[in-house]
């Protein structure tokens, strides 16, 4: 229930990237101001996160949820009414807002559900949820040619209030397994503590490797259809033939760097150096997205985005996994909010640089800016220490 959840979320999000070509030829901007779109939905992620990870260890996932897809939905539904620029930025927004609950959400139920050698796995589950919905956006193409790009928006939005109920119902009957929502009573007293970890050392340097590794993620996630359409000249259409393959890559790539740590944690490494190998692993093999510029077609330049995208994700799980090994369930809202805000906080400044690079066809920079920093992520990362009591 919860990884439809995630795929509900992306689904809202992705269609705009999705249907950007005819988004703004509808409403007249070009690419600068498609990155200043995205931006003005990373800066609400990343301002609200940090809230919407500290409302989901207060109160709990299932109100902190019906709450937060309540409202990302009801945005979804209005950026189907907009009539310019400025009401598309405020749906963006508003978005933004609901939909920084997500990751931290997950991160908990994770930690409540799953074993610790199984959280980077858990992680690659929940991303079939996001990269199902950015792929699934594609198929909205067809209607948006047909009926209008306001349609899809309405109607994916809607799909959000009615997944509230049954969440409610299957997260009543299923009980917690491996972890507890509550804090001790001394903690409670103390509500400042739930927020003391951002200044811990380890948190730290994962926000930090974070923000270096998830600029890859971020330049996929938001711009494949546009890098199609603007350097291989496809249309719209045509890119419907490309655009669901890299998120659907992406997937094996989560699952592959979650089996690569639980691997090494089997055979007995602490789960902290099991992520950091899988980190590094993943790093090399992003090397490979620097062939880009030279692909000769669509049909190449969509294999390597794919390839990019795979090792992106298979990074990924890894990091967000690691509050979830130091800090457990009960902390692991704020935690992996803290990771989400510095995303968001990446993405509000990389995508206006994204977009003006491309607006003047430097697009071997974008890839460049996008692939090297994840080696120095991986570097990052190697400052983390293991916790007392950490096996």
């Amino acid at each position: 229930m919860f990884v439809l959840s995630s795929t509900l979320n992306y689904l809202d999000r992705m269609l705009l990237n999705t249907l950007a070509p005819l988004i703004m030829v509808s409403l007249g901007f070009d690419q600068t101001h498609f990155g200043f779109l995205i931006s003005a939905f990373s800066i609400a992620y990343a301002a609200s996160t940090l809230f919407s990870g500290w409302f989901l260890d207060r109160f709990g996932v299932n109100r902190g949820m019906t709450a937060a897809v309540s409202w990302w939905s009801a945005a979804a539904v209005a950026t189907g009414l907009v009539r310019g620029f400025g009401g598309l930025a405020i749906c963006r927004v508003a978005l933004g807002i609901g939909e920084s609950a997500g990751v931290p959400g997950f991160g908990k139920v994770n930690g409540l559900y799953l074993k610790p050698g199984e959280r980077a796995l858990g992680a690659a589950v929940n991303q079939i949820g996001l990269s199902l919905g950015a792929a699934l956006s594609a198929l909205w193409i067809g209607l948006a040619i047909s009926r209008g790009w306001r349609a899809p928006f309405m109607i994916t939005g809607c799909f959000g209030l009615l997944w509230i109920p049954f969440w409610l119902f299957v997260s009543r009957k299923i009980p917690p397994q491996f972890g507890s929502e509550e804090f001790s009573p001394a903690e409670d007293q103390n509500r400042r503590r739930r927020l003391a970890i951002l200044g811990e050392r380890n948190l730290i340097l994962i926000v930090i490797a974070n923000v270096l590794w998830m600029g890859s993620y971020s330049l996929w996630s938001n711009w494949t259809t546009l890098y199609l359409t603007r350097v291989h000249h496809l249309t719209l259409k045509e890119s419907a033939a490309y655009v669901w393959i890299p998120p659907l890559i992406s997937n094996f790539g989560g699952f592959f760097g979650g089996w690569l740590s639980l691997r090494w944690i089997k055979r007995s490494v602490d789960p902290i150096s099991a992520r950091r190998r899988a980190v590094w692993v993943s790093a090399v093999g992003a090397l490979l997205t620097l062939l880009l510029p030279f692909a000769p077609d669509a049909g190449w330049a969509t294999a390597l985005i794919s390839v990019s995208f795979f090792f992106a994700l298979a990074g990924s799980v890894n990091i967000y996994a690691l509050p979830i090994d130091i800090y457990g369930a009960a902390r692991s809202g704020v935690a992996i909010a803290a990771l989400t805000c510095a995303f968001g906080i990446l993405q509000t400044v990389i995508s206006p640089v994204i977009g003006y690079l491309s607006d003047h066809k430097m697009y071997t920079d974008v890839v460049w800016i996008a692939t090297l920093p994840l080696l120095l992520s991986a570097w990052v990362l190697m400052g983390c220490r293991k916790p007392e009591g950490l096996r």
